[in-house]
């Protein structure tokens, strides 16, 4: 790794390497791929959310001139999962959400398609629905899954409770929790809630298959990791990874709803039942909201014990997730939240029970922050609470019980200097927004009579990267004839910006300019190395390290054949310039081009060979968490961060405007300044959206209501803060790249509390729910009759 405190492209802002392709619509999405012979499918979908199937009729749709093929259940004995393999690739026996697809159909054109599954005919006999988590939590009879003891799952990691609607349960046992609420001088107790939300990506899911003769399965798909996608596909029908083909071109979007599998398994079986003709699926927005993922919901309940002067003795949190109709992300969304629910602060006795809960709604996977948005949302609108009831400002009341160095995580874990520094991150928030103590209640008073009240607040964040203990990244460099150079990886760049500073890494690691460095965006399990997957916010630090290994190893073949050359030690070289050249004769080097295929003597003697280099690099000394209490060490790294804000509202409508948001996140380094405020203000975007508008509406009878833009709002240009204030801090990180660290979720996370905290200092308003609509700061106004009145 190069070790120079001065970098010659790190750092630096330089533009993305996608934007000529995007900007000028030359990049090719799944939904612009045509095969010869392909067909177009649709899928049939539940109208209720939970049922037997008693009877489906498909012979009119058969009978359809354009229909090649028509699939129900019956004709799948498949089950698809993650880490708990629960999911039938069409509804058999019974539904369990609305918006399940219960068939579907390939026909020669789109239209003859849906002109098909609107003749297939479904009888039903209804089930009661369980809507509520807590409900479902409490279920005993009323199973969702009554084979869940059956279902195969990841046994290290995952607990699922059979005879209930638990699919999971996490636990963290850390001190005397009996012991820390007995020595509190003050308990604080309140409930928290979350509803489920949409990814919403501007390029809904999509996927081409095309099951050929002897097994060979390709598949073009919208994803977020294509070895996932093969993983999984090979897994659920039984076939040699070997025979299985998964191409990712580019991607517009995914925020966890594009990870794990979805639509493959269902596109390959009606390839197959075609003859093997190729198949293409692209859901509609519809479908987006209603028969794909979302966001899980969460009703979060704490109880806190405090001494007067600020301290936490105890803390205690039950954490109800609603997984939906299927297990999916929802179950490492749990135990991610599970060992990360006590935020960044300091425990000596600490409780945690963080449950999976199978409901009748659209089922829950990964979303950007994995879980820590909706933690995060009660966890930092409940510290405020707790230093309210016990008197203190609340930013003394955090630098009291914040994390510092030698201090232990929920886990077990060490906090280190490298560790990063979240008190670093909440001073700088506070200075941006000059924060000075909550205001009184006659100062609220008189800026309510002038009919405008602003407010300040803020939230501090941390997230680590949810992962297995081998999770592994690689890449392999390519020399071109004119020393430029090829990447190849198979971390998908879907509108992040990755493959941007990985370009910076190769520059600074061989001198190369940025113009001669090539990333290969279509990746191929075919050809790229192997990656986990693009999830969590851990490629930019592991996915970095395998790629300075492979500079690493592309240096130390050049060098062994200048030696020759140069007739001295492999260590006697610098590179600089696009030339290996000797240390202490400047006058002798090789220009990188006469290496790329291998050297040529005068008299025509050849040596070396075509420049490749590999890289891999695996998270080391990681740990199960054991199952009874938690401890291990789970995280590769933390991001620590805060958010401060400073909203006005109109006291007669309960509209409010956020005039300002100053971010800190603790990065480690900055890669790339301008992707990586990009990054920080698009996040924050999206955090608003889930804090003031987004959310799942269902029916009694758990229809999904607002499955459109038109009832399900995303935030807009008139909702976006009137100032932004991105701030890095640079504490390095041992293990990351250049002692990087992931930032690409962490903007979201604690954007929603910033703004409830902010609201209370400005109306003296307390609101535990998701999102904050102008008619509930309206209503919890009229509540505060000392105020208002």
């Amino acid at each position: 790794m190069n070790t120079k405190k001065e970098y010659k492209y790190i750092g630096k802002s330089v533009p993305r390497i996608d934007a000529d392709e995007k900007v000028t619509g030359q990049a090719r999405y799944v939904s612009d791929i045509s095969m010869p012979g392909m067909l177009h499918a649709k899928m049939l979908t539940s109208p209720v959310a939970h049922a037997k199937i008693k009877k489906i009729d498909t012979s009119k749709a058969k009978a359809l001139d354009g229909v090649v093929a028509v699939l129900t259940g019956e004709e799948l004995d498949y089950h698809v999962g993650l880490y708990l393999v629960d999911k039938r690739i069409l509804a058999r026996d019974k539904v369990r959400y609305q918006g399940e697809p219960v068939a579907a159909v390939a026909a020669e054109t789109l239209e003859i398609a849906e002109k098909a599954i609107k003749l297939i005919e479904v009888e039903y006999e209804l089930l009661k629905p369980l809507l509520d988590v807590e409900e479902s939590f409490n279920e005993k009879e009323n199973l969702i899954h009554p084979d869940l003891g059956n279902y195969s799952h990841l046994k290290a990691a995952f607990f699922p409770q059979p005879g209930t609607n638990i699919c999971h349960v996490s636990k963290i046992r850390k001190g005397d929790i009996d012991k820390g609420f007995a020595e509190a001088d003050v308990i604080v107790e309140r409930e928290y809630n979350n509803p489920s939300v949409q990814h919403v990506p501007m390029e809904t899911h999509g996927a081409i298959v095309q099951w050929g003769v002897s097994d060979k399965v390709m598949i073009y798909t919208s994803a977020q990791s294509p070895f996932t996608v093969r993983n999984l596909f090979c897994y659920t029908f039984k076939l040699p990874h070997q025979k299985v083909r998964v191409v990712v071109p580019y991607v517009g979007g995914g925020f966890g709803g594009k990870a794990g599998i979805h639509f493959e398994p269902l596109v390959g079986c009606l390839s197959r039942a075609a003859g093997g003709r190729p198949v293409k699926l692209i859901a509609t927005r519809e479908e987006e909201y209603n028969t794909l993922p979302c966001r899980c919901g969460l009703k979060f309940k704490i109880k806190t014990g405090l001494k007067k002067n600020g301290k936490i003795t105890a803390q205690k949190l039950v954490l109800l997730w609603s997984a939906g109709a299927y297990a999916d992300y929802a179950v490492n969304v749990t135990r991610a939240s599970g060992y990360s629910a006590g935020g960044p602060y300091y425990y000596e006795n600490l409780c945690t029970d963080s449950y999976t809960v199978y409901t009748n709604q659209v089922f829950g996977t990964a979303y950007r922050g994995f879980g820590h948005v909706e933690l995060f949302w009660g966890l930092e609108r409940h510290m405020d609470l707790c230093a309210d009831k016990i008197g203190i400002d609340p930013y003394e009341f955090k630098k009291i019980n914040l994390l510092k160095p030698d201090n232990t995580t929920a886990t077990g874990e060490i906090v280190t200097d490298s560790s990063g520094s979240v008190r670093k991150c909440l001073d700088a928030v506070i200075k941006e927004i000059n924060w000075s103590g909550h205001k009184t209640n006659e100062e609220k008073i008189t800026e309510i009579k002038s009919g405008k009240v602003r407010g300040k607040g803020f939230a501090v964040l941390h997230k680590a990267p949810a992962m297995p203990t081998n999770t592994s990244s690689s890449c392999v460099i390519k020399m071109n004839e004119n020393g430029s150079v090829i990447l190849n990886v198979s971390a998908t760049d879907y509108g992040n910006g990755t493959y941007t500073p990985l370009t910076q890494i190769i520059a600074e690691e061989m001198d190369i300019p940025l113009s001669k460095i090539h990333v290969a965006f279509e990746t191929d399990t075919d050809r790229d190395p192997y990656d986990w997957q693009t999830v969590a916010s851990r490629f930019m630090p592991m996915g970095g390290r395998a790629v300075i290994n492979a500079c690493n190893e592309l240096k130390k073949k050049m060098s062994e054949v200048a030696a020759k050359v140069f007739e001295c030690s492999q260590d006697d070289f610098i590179f600089e310039d696009e030339k290996i050249i000797l240390k202490n004769n400047p006058e002798k080097f090789i220009p990188y081009e006469k290496l790329a295929t291998g050297y040529v003597f005068p008299n025509g003697n050849a040596i070396g060979g075509p420049l490749i280099g590999v890289g891999v690099y695996i998270a080391e000394g990681l740990t199960n968490l054991d199952k009874e209490t938690g401890q291990g060490l789970p995280a590769f790294n933390w991001t620590f961060g805060a958010h401060g804000v400073e909203v006005e509202v109109d006291v007669e409508t309960g509209e409010f405007t956020v005039l300002k948001i100053a971010s800190a996140l603790d990065v480690g380094k900055v890669m790339n300044e301008a992707s990586l405020k990009g990054q920080l203000i698009g996040g924050v975007v999206q955090g608003l959206g889930t804090a003031i508008c987004e959310r799942y509406v269902y029916s009694s009878d758990g229809r999904l209501l607002n499955k459109s833009f038109t009832d399900n709002k995303i935030p807009t240009a008139k909702d976006i803060p009137n100032v932004f204030v991105p701030i890095f801090i640079e504490t390095p990180h041992d293990k990351g790249a250049y002692g990087s660290r992931g930032a690409a979720e962490h903007p979201m996370i604690s954007v929603a509390p910033a703004i409830g905290n902010a609201l209370k200092d400005a109306l003296g308003i307390e609101l535990t729910e998701m999102p904050i609509r102008f008619e509930d700061v309206w209503s919890a106004m009229q509540k505060e009759k000392t105020l208002v009145g």
